[in-house]
Order: C-alpha cells, then sequence, then structure tokens
C-alpha cells in the first residue's frame, strides 16, 4: 500500500544524496514530501526536491500558515526518514527543540521515525551525540548505523551516509514491523556471525561450480543483527551486487573450504552463527593449472568430484567438544525441494536431525523462488522448548511466512534470540 513518505534533509555534504532517497520512494509508488533545512538548501536547490518529489518544499514554519503546514505535514506522514541527520539535528531533535518545518513535524507526528546520520567519524563517536542517539532511540525512534567509509576529504571511518535504496529498505522494513521494533537494540555487546551467498568451485583458472544463491537472505540478517548493535562478521561468498552492511566486517571467501577456514577462526569468538551461505557438496578432485581445451587432453564428458566438508554440523560438533562456547547458539539454513517421497519440511526435519544445531530455517526452493528473490519464507525449526535436545525427534515448526528478506531476517534473529545467554 501506498505511503506518505515526508522525507528530511540536513545540512550535510552528504544531502546530495536525498535526491536518490526521493527517486527511491516516488519510484516505489509512495507519495513524497520534502523538508530540507535552510542548511540543506545550500547543497541542493530546493527546485531539485520539487522536481523529484512533484510536492512544494518548505523549510519554515511560516510557509503556507493559512494550511497550518507545520502540524499537517507530521500528522498525515506514514514514515518520516531524515537522511542526512547531521549531529546538530540528532540533538534538537533529542531536546525536542521545533524551530523549523521540519523538527516541528517530526514533534508533531506519531508515524515511524528513521534517522539516517553521516557525519565525520569523530562528531559520531562524540559523547553528546551518541547520548543524544540513545535517547531518540529510548523515544522509539529509528537510528540507523552509519555507513564506513570515505568521508569529507581525506577522512574515512563510521559516519558516512548509507546509500539511498539502503537506507529506503531499512526504511520500509521499519515502516512493515514498526509494532514489533524490528531495530531494538537488543543484540548489544553479542557478537554474531553470519555467511552469505554461494561457493565457487574451481575447475580451472576461467571455470568454476556453484550455485543459484544470491546472499541476500544472509546480507539481510547481517544487516539487521548490526541495526540491532551487534558486533557482526559477514563471511560472504558469492553473492550479487549488495551493499554492505552498516558496521558488519566482511571477510570475503570463495570456495567452501575458504568459508570453514573463516567459520573456524571466528566461531571460538561468536554469541551467534547464523550459517546462511550455500555451501557446494562437491568439488573438483582437481584443478587444472590452466584453461581447459576442447582440443587439448582434457576428457570433458567426466568431471571426478570429492566430498566438502559439512561445516554447519562440523560447527555443532566443535561445540560439543569444547573448541567453541557451549553457549554459542547455532541457526543452519536447508534449501529443499520436494519429491515423490517427501515434502520440503520432511526433508528439513531430517537435516535438523542430522544436523543437530539449535535452529534451522527451511526455504522450498526452485521455480523461481527465493533464490535472487526480494522475498522468502518457509519455516523455522527448533528445540528450544525441550532444553539441551539437541536432535530431538519432534522439533517445533514455526511458520515464517512470506514478507521481504529483511523481515524473515528479523523472524528468524528473533528466536534466535531467545537462545542466547545474557551478559
Amino acid at each position: 500500500m501506498p505511503l506518505r513518505v515526508l522525507i528530511g534533509v540536513g545540512g550535510g555534504i552528504a544531502a546530495y544524496k536525498a535526491a536518490h532517497l526521493v527517486r527511491y520512494f516516488k519510484e516505489s509508488s509512495h507519495e513524497v514530501h520534502v523538508i530540507p533545512t535552510r542548511s540543506a538548501l545550500k547543497f541542493v536547490g530546493a527546485a531539485t526536491f520539487e522536481a523529484l518529489s512533484g510536492n512544494p518544499v518548505s523549510t519554515d514554519v511560516f510557509d503556507n500558515v493559512d494550511e497550518v503546514q507545520h502540524v499537517r505535514l507530521g500528522q498525515e506522514a506514514d514514515l518520516i526518514v531524515i537522511a542526512p541527520a547531521t549531529a546538530d539535528l540528532l540533538a534538537r531533535l533529542a531536546t525536542g527543540r521545533a524551530d523549523d518545518l521540519l523538527t516541528s513535524s517530526c514533534l508533531v507526528s506519531t508515524c515511524p521515525i528513521v534517522l539516517a546520520p553521516a557525519m565525520h567519524t569523530e562528531m559520531w563517536e562524540n559523547a553528546a551525540t551518541q547520548a543524544n542517539v540513545r535517547t531518540l532511540r529510548e523515544r522509539g525512534i529509528t537510528v540507523i548505523e552509519p555507513a564506513h567509509g570515505r568521508l569529507t576529504g581525506k577522512d574515512s571511518g563510521p559516519g558516512r551516509l548509507p546509500e539511498p535504496d539502503h537506507i529506503g529498505a531499512l526504511s520500509l522494513a521499519v515502516a512493515r514491523n514498526q509494532h514489533a521494533e524490528i531495530f531494538r537494540q537488543s543484540l548489544v555487546g553479542k557478537r554474531v556471525v553470519v555467511t552469505a551467498g554461494g561457493t565457487e568451485e574451481p575447475i580451472d583458472p576461467v571455470r568454476f561450480l556453484t550455485n543459484a544463491s544470491s546472499g541476500r537472505q544472509g546480507y539481510a540478517l547481517a544487516d539487521i543483527a548490526a541495526q540491532r548493535g551487534a558486533d557482526v562478521t559477514l563471511i560472504s561468498a558469492s553473492t550479487d551486487v549488495l551493499h554492505t552492511p552498516s558496521g558488519a566486517e566482511v571477510v570475503h571467501v570463495r570456495t567452501a573450504l575458504e568459508l570453514q577456514a573463516a567459520v573456524q577462526e571466528a566461531a571460538p569468538h561468536a554469541d551467534l552463527m547464523v550459517m546462511a551461505a550455500a555451501v557446494a557438496d562437491y568439488r573438483p578432485e582437481s584443478v587444472a593449472a590452466s584453461k581447459m581445451k576442447k582440443d587439448g587432453d582434457h576428457d570433458f564428458s567426466t568431471l571426478k568430484m570429492t566430498e566438502n566438508p559439512d561445516i554447519l554440523a562440523g560447527l555443532v560438533q566443535a561445540r560439543r567438544e569444547g573448541e567453541i562456547p557451549s553457549e554459542t547458539v547455532i541457526v543452519g539454513f536447508a534449501a529443499e525441494t520436494g519429491d515423490e517421497k517427501s515434502s520440503p519440511l520432511e526433508h528439513a526435519k531430517r537435516k535438523f536431525l542430522r544436523k543437530g544445531c539449535d535452529l534451522l530455517m527451511c526455504n522450498a526452493v526452485g521455480e523461481g523462488k527465493v533464490f535472487g528473490q526480494e522475498d522468502n519464507a518457509g519455516w523455522l525449526l527448533s528445540a528450544r522448548n525441550t532444553p539441551g535436545a539437541e536432535g530431538r525427534e519432534d522439533p517445533t515448526v514455526i511458520d515464517v511466512p512470506s514478507g521481504p528478506k529483511l523481515d524473515v531476517a528479523a523472524r528468524i534473529l528473533d528466536e534466535a534470540e531467545t537462545l542466547l545467554t545474557p551478559h
């Protein structure tokens, strides 16, 4: 359903990205009004926002007084997104200021408000800014974690504005899940490791075996975990071109063996392991040193394969043997298709017994389902109702209805959080 979106623009160099954010919401069929601060108009002119939004732009509470605009816009909005949210703007919002049209609209609004900060690292990490962020979050306002990267000049670090479509996707997730507090700070102090994407097993320097995984669900899981305050490591195999989750450390791997090594290195320090990568079951027994030619000595009619290690089962075994902490929560994934003997869910139940993980997310895949798609659905299998019952025969089945992968990620993490040991 189309939303009435109010986009606020703070006075920072990243204000130019707000124009792309306006276009993102317009192309998603939402109605958009833009309220820049006076400082923002020094970076991007009102005409740009008017042309992109199709609505007039105002900054002052005395504009269109006859329409009581400083009250009407905030009251009518279904979602308010402010990008960039400068340190000054965060401070004014935290103290309840209403000295321009944007802050007045926020103060009168009862809809979800999402702030995307952008500033230099020192300003973001300053105690005053962090106190303002905590205050805003305590009041139910969503403050997105800033991205890490190049800032103004030669500086680099946390404080960069995330890309506009990333902000837009996160903001719409907040709007869809406003009563569930999708970005509540429930993972602060927790270390979360997520694997994502499909492994590639080389045949020669130019050919490899892979699968249809896009990595979107794994990246969504890392995204939600980071926004909930976790210290996130994302072990990324081959993926579509995806935005790096704000604040996450990304470890790039290619093969199943490389992924296994990265998991083994990260697991001893993790509170939660989410194994969402699609790992190849087999790899070529040998890899040609040069490109295999059709007119050469290679036999292309057969390809001798060897089995890859079962990384998820190995992780559970390492926990049993004390190589990683016993309280580490392990979440597995099962991409299944039905056959003449069993449904995808029945296959997943047997896999849950074999693997011994705490949760297993099962997807029914194939024929345009899940891989590469924006939405996902399936079932979560859990043993949480029987303490210590790894591999029990009657897992609890939790339905995960179809929805955007960010929403599915939130549902998976909601369940995983019930198993985490408090610090």
